[in-house]
């Protein structure tokens, strides 16, 4: 038999009455749910908004972006540009050039957050350019940009996010460079790059890991105050309400308490999105307006937490009986059942185990499904067997100190909540260290080793272009700059001799370089060198070189004027060399960048490098150990705003791709957020459990017990849990790392990843019980022994 909605509404809304006329103890169990829930639903909302805030900073990106043409003719309406990016202590900063072909006089439609083109002279930043170069760490950029005056700042449409550094800046002196373009507009839509199937992973993962939690949490909130809510049902069945009723009433409260953390909960989101700006986690950082939850996701958050609260409410009263005189649950409980506890785990693996392998080669949308979902009921699983196990180890605990027989004994009356209240650690962690294994396998396929030394040198200079005279003076001039020890410069470009041209089909010209001594030595191995002499350097593995032309031999003749292809530079009429007689044969050295040179070694006595002519000029440097990172710096500012724009790198042994470095800013980002729910989370928990035992701790004290023992007991009952749930973390994220590694074919190479995460759950541990300790102190005075 069906029961009419009718009477559910009833039962239902009288339940909400005894949440919020309950009197001060109904209150008190209301808002703690309701504060749980917001949290929850507040983290959720924010999530939500992740999609619109991707897809917002990318339709920015595109509008800001110059439109570019092969060629265009000068017009009212067009302008020259010209990127003109640095970099600051390890921060992008976006820059571009501009110059209208009409002057002042343009009609040209100025790029978006700009009301008009900058002038001559002038730059527009970014606020947070501004705040940079105002502040007392800028000095060397403001010297960088001392070219120009701030003339105002950017708005919100020309920026990615609040945090972005960059500029526009006028000019009148754009000309002709291979860098430089004209264009009419800007909306340049770039391609997108689909990404690898594990980064796609990686991010279900993420998403997975980092709301699960959010869910546990919410499904835990809405059983706060299950005793004295008992105790309430139980005299309702005196007084003629059947059990399907009481249930139904209960159900009603906990829809009260949830219904009421949604409104805590978007308030809170509204209250926190403006705030939004000042929060940057990692260059991660929103435009309020940017954080809009998308509607779908909105709607279903709305349903599903109160639906999720009666359904929660219903379960959790499945094995109670509630009776006229009191209810079943304070006899000793059944013990808790272990098989179905197991199922969800099993089929995760089942739904994972037959990607292995396959999801390596690109997951469709139904393969990401089943990723997802084989996820989720791992994690599940290992929430559901956290209870079990709590239960089991407790009821073996015996003696021990009065604190710890306290403890023991109030997990062994009833381990619920607390197994409750850690679910959200275990479900975390157990992600977290999937991750852990995840990330460290991606990191290797992600990550490539570049073959740098630096030992050696610690920065590299380089630039295509330049012709010999202005080249030499790069080199001098970063020399100079202070704490630089040493530097390597060499000056390179192609060599071929007239009669190999037509037989070169896919090999390579070899290279002519010209350096001093010092810097010829870090190439090859010389017995001796002095200006005038040159030399002919082969790489000691010759498969290497096999790509190569043959070198010249002593007394051939060769052309300087040539691509590595060994066809004429634009421009260039053929700029014939004889190889000396008495050059030397040597063998090439791995370089500090990890190169070898094939090819003629020449120092300026012997080779005039003008006769290359606009090669390539390269500066390998050394610097003092003291203070590198300014001095990286101001080695930039010697480069910036050079006509060929040379690039600056500091020398790594590995780099890694930008898109896992972008995800992995996204994981601290909603890492932080999550760590920080769920230490909310157990202090609500643990506020509303002290609470529900004020009469029994201030009985304890009136009796003798030391306020220190009581509160070493708190101690003890939150991290007995904790322990238990890290180590059920431990073993679950342990599988599921190794299992999400075989569907993308890594290997295993960290098995220590969940130490960093046992950390952090003792520290919870740690936090949780300081937060509690001042309501424990009030809750153990004589007016706690008081009745109604």
């Amino acid at each position: 038999m069906t029961t009419p909605v009718s009477v559910w509404a009833r039962d239902l809304l009288m339940g909400v009455r005894f949440a919020v006329a309950g009197g001060r103890p109904g209150w008190a169990r209301t808002t703690l749910t309701a504060i749980g829930v917001g949290l929850g639903v507040t983290l959720l909302l924010f999530a939500a908004s992740a999609p619109g805030i991707h897809a917002k900073r990318d339709a920015r990106a595109e509008a800001r972006e110059p439109v570019w043409y092969e060629e265009l003719e000068p017009g009212s309406d067009t302008f020259r540009y010209e990127s003109l990016d640095t970099t600051y202590h390890g921060e992008h900063v976006r820059g571009y050039l501009l110059q209208p072909d009409a002057g002042q006089n343009t009609t040209a439609t100025p790029p978006p957050g700009l009301t008009a083109f900058p002038a001559a002279g002038e730059m527009l930043v970014s606020p947070a350019l501004q705040r940079l170069l105002d502040a007392s760490g800028g000095e060397l950029l403001r010297e960088r940009l001392a070219e120009w005056d701030v003339a105002g700042t950017i708005g919100d449409a020309g920026l990615l996010s609040p945090g972005e550094l960059a500029f526009y800046a006028g000019t009148d002196s754009i000309g002709g460079t291979e860098h430089d373009n004209r264009s009419d507009s800007f909306g340049r839509g770039n391609p997108s790059i689909p990404l690898h199937p594990t980064l796609i992973l990686l991010i279900l993962v993420i998403c997975v890991v980092l709301l699960m939690p959010v869910a546990v949490f919410i499904a835990t909130a809405v059983r706060f105050g299950g005793e004295r809510r008992d105790q309430r049902l139980a005299a309702l069945r005196l007084i003629g309400a059947d059990r399907r009723s009481t249930r139904r009433i209960a159900a009603g409260e906990a829809l009260a308490g949830a219904v009421l953390g949604l409104a805590v909960g978007v308030g809170l989101f509204f209250v926190l999105r403006p705030f939004a700006t000042r929060v940057d986690i990692d260059g991660l950082s929103a435009f309020p307006s940017d954080i809009a939850p998308s509607p779908p996701l909105t709607l279903l958050i709305l349903a599903a937490v109160p639906l999720s609260a009666v359904v929660v409410a219903l379960f959790a009263l499945r094995n109670v009986a509630i009776e006229p005189l009191g209810v079943v649950r304070e006899a000793v409980p059944r013990p808790r059942r272990l098989w179905w506890r197991l199922v969800p785990a099993a089929l995760g693996l089942l739904l994972l185990l037959p990607l292995a392998g396959s999801y390596a080669t690109g997951g469709e949308g139904a393969q990401e499904i089943q990723a997802g979902v084989g996820i989720v009921l791992i994690l599940i699983g290992a929430t559901a067997f956290l209870p079990w196990l709590v239960e089991r180890c407790v009821a073996a605990f015996r003696g021990g100190p009065v604190s710890w027989q306290l403890a023991v004994r109030r997990l062994q009356l009833g381990s619920g909540p607390a197994s409750r209240a850690v679910s959200g650690i275990t479900v975390a962690v157990a992600g977290a260290i999937a991750l852990q294994m995840l990330f460290g396998g991606v990191r290797s396929e992600e990550t490539t080793e570049t073959g740098q030394d630096p030992q050696r040198a610690q920065v590299r200079v380089f630039s295509s272009g330049m012709d010999y005279g202005a080249g030499t003076g790069m080199i001098s001039e970063l020399a100079g700059v202070q704490d630089v020890e040493q530097i390597f410069g060499t000056y390179s470009g192609y060599a071929v001799r007239p009669e190999d041209r037509a037989g070169m089909g896919d090999r390579t010209a070899p290279e002519v370089v010209v350096a001093d001594c010092a810097t010829l030595r870090q190439m090859a191995a010389l017995t001796e060198c002095a200006d005038g002499d040159a030399f002919l350097a082969t790489a000691p593995d010759l498969s290497a070189t096999s790509a190569y032309l043959p070198l010249p031999a002593p007394g051939d003749t060769v052309d300087l004027s040539v691509n590595i292809d060994g066809t004429a530079r634009y421009g260039r009429q053929p700029e014939l060399w004889t190889v000396p007689d008495d050059i030397q044969e040597v063998t090439s050295l791995s370089s500090p960048t990890g190169s070898w040179a094939h090819g003629i070694l020449a120092t300026p006595a012997a080779l005039d490098g003008s006769r290359i002519g606009s090669g390539f000029t390269e500066a390998l440097i050394r610097l003092a150990p003291e203070d590198r990172a300014d001095t990286v710096e101001r080695l930039r500012t010697v480069i910036f705003g050079l006509p060929e724009r040379p690039s600056l790198w500091e020398m790594r042994t590995e780099r890694t791709s930008e898109e896992f470095a972008a995800i992995q800013r996204g994981l601290l980002a909603g890492s932080i957020a999550v760590l920080a729910l769920i230490g909310a989370s157990m202090i609500v928990s643990q506020l509303e459990q002290l609470r529900e035992r004020k009469r029994l701790l201030a009985a304890l004290v009136a009796f003798g017990t030391k306020r220190s023992t009581l509160g070493i007991s708190v101690l003890w009952q939150t991290a007995v849990p904790v322990v238990l749930g890290l180590a059920v973390a431990s073993f679950a994220g342990t599988v599921l790392g190794v299992v999400l590694m075989r569907m993308v074919r890594l290997e295993v190479t960290d098995w220590f990843g969940f130490l960093p995460m046992a950390a952090a759950g003792l520290v919870v541990i740690v936090v949780v019980t300081l937060a509690s300790m001042p309501l424990l102190w009030r809750l153990m005075r004589p007016e706690g022994l008081r009745t109604e």
